[in-house]
C-alpha cells in the first residue's frame, strides 16, 4: 500500500510539472518530495490508528480432552473420525467383566441388607405393639429392636450407595460424546488400556459451533477499537475474498499480565513482555460452503467512527493483500 500511494502521488507529481511547466530545480523537487512525505506519512499514521489492522487472526474452536472415568482395557472403537456426532454417540467401550462382577455383589448385598432390614423392622413392631399393650416387652427390650432396626437401616443405606456407584461404574465404561461435535486424529484401538488420569486423555473432542473468530491487535489500538464497530475479515485459503463482520467483544484481559500464587517471586521479566489485545469479531456471512478448517488462519481489519473517509486505504490494502492469498508461497 505504501509503494501504492508513493507511486499515485509520484504520477500526480508528474502530471501537475508537465501540465503547469514547472521546472525542475533544487527548490521544486525537494518541496514536492517533502509534501509527498508529509502526505503519505499522515495518512498512514490517521489509517492506522484509526482503522487498526491484525495479521495475527485465528478462528480458534473448544475442545474437550476425553478420559474415561473408570479404567480399563479398550474393547471397541466404533468412532469414526471427523464424523459428525450427536450427544451421546458412543466413543469407545472399555471391558465391563469386573464392573458387572461389581455391580451383581453390590445388588446381591443390597438385597441381603432389605431383608435384613425387613426383619429387623417387623421384630421392632411386634416389640413396639406388645410394649404398648403391656405386655411382657420392657421399654428396654423396646429400645434395643429399634436401635438393631436403625442399624439394619443404615446399612441398607450403605448398601445402596455401593450399588449406585457400582452401576455408574458399570455405565461408565462406555464412553459417549459429551455434546454435539467430532474426534479426530483417533489413535485409540482395542487392546490399549484406559486410565482416569487427566493427564492422559484418549481422544480429543471438538465442539460443533463453538468456534470464535479471534484477533490479536497491538495495544496502541485500543482506543479505536469497540463493540460494534465494522470489520472485514480475509482467509488465506479463501484468497480474492472479503468478509464482512462486527466487533463481538473486546476481551478484557491480556495474558501476559496474570499472575498466579506460586512459590516464587515474580521477575522483571514478566513486565517485558507486552502482549496483544484479544478481539472477537462475529461474521455476517455463512463460510459453510467454503469448508474451511477448524483453526483457519485469517487477517482482520477494523473500521472506527472516527476518520472514516481514511478507511478507504484501509479497504484497499485489505483487498490487496487477500489477492496476493493466490500467490502460493511457502513459509
Amino acid at each position: 500500500m505504501d509503494l501504492l500511494l508513493i507511486l499515485t502521488y509520484a504520477a500526480l507529481c508528474v502530471g501537475i510539472f508537465k501540465v503547469f511547466k514547472i521546472p525542475l530545480n533544487k527548490w521544486t523537487v525537494p518541496t514536492a518530495v517533502l509534501g509527498g512525505v508529509v502526505l503519505i506519512g499522515a495518512l498512514l499514521l490517521l489509517m492506522n490508528y484509526n482503522h487498526p489492522f491484525t495479521p495475527m487472526a485465528r478462528e480458534v474452536y473448544v475442545s474437550t480432552p476425553i478420559v474415561p472415568s473408570v479404567r480399563g482395557p479398550v474393547t471397541e472403537v466404533p468412532v469414526t473420525p471427523n464424523q459428525m456426532l450427536q450427544k451421546g454417540d458412543v466413543l469407545f467401550r472399555l471391558d465391563d467383566t469386573r464392573y458387572r462382577e461389581a455391580r451383581d455383589q453390590a445388588d446381591a448385598q443390597r438385597e441381603a441388607a432389605q431383608a435384613e432390614r425387613d426383619r429387623t423392622f417387623s421384630a421392632f413392631k411386634r416389640y413396639e405393639e406388645g410394649f404398648k399393650k403391656g405386655g411382657a416387652f420392657t421399654e428396654l427390650e423396646l429400645d434395643n429392636r429399634r436401635q438393631v432396626y436403625f442399624a439394619a437401616e443404615a446399612t441398607l443405606t450403605a448398601a445402596q450407595s455401593a450399588l449406585e456407584k457400582a452401576e455408574y461404574d458399570l455405565s461408565e465404561t462406555v464412553v459417549r460424546a459429551p455434546d454435539d461435535g467430532y474426534v479426530t486424529q483417533v489413535a485409540l484401538r482395542p487392546g490399549m488400556m484406559a486410565v482416569p488420569l487427566p493427564l492422559r486423555p484418549v481422544m480429543v473432542f471438538i465442539h460443533k459451533d463453538q468456534s470464535m473468530l479471534i484477533g490479536a491487535f497491538n495495544q496502541k489500538s485500543l482506543l479505536r477499537l469497540r463493540e460494534g464497530h465494522d470489520a472485514e475479515v480475509i482467509f488465506e485459503a479463501i484468497p480474492g475474498r472479503v468478509f464482512k463482520g462486527k466487533v463481538d467483544q473486546v476481551l478484557p484481559n491480556i495474558a501476559e499480565g496474570q499472575v498466579q500464587a506460586t512459590g516464587q517471586l515474580l521477575s522483571s521479566d514478566l513486565l517485558l513482555r507486552r502482549g496483544r489485545s484479544f478481539v472477537s469479531v462475529v461474521l455476517e456471512e455463512d463460510l459453510d460452503q467454503y469448508q474451511l478448517p477448524d483453526g483457519a488462519h485469517a487477517e482482520i481489519a477494523v473500521y472506527s467512527d472516527s476518520f472514516t473517509h481514511v478507511s478507504i486505504i484501509r479497504r484497499v490494502l485489505l483487498r490487496m493483500k487477500s489477492w496476493q492469498n493466490y500467490l502460493f508461497l511457502e513459509h
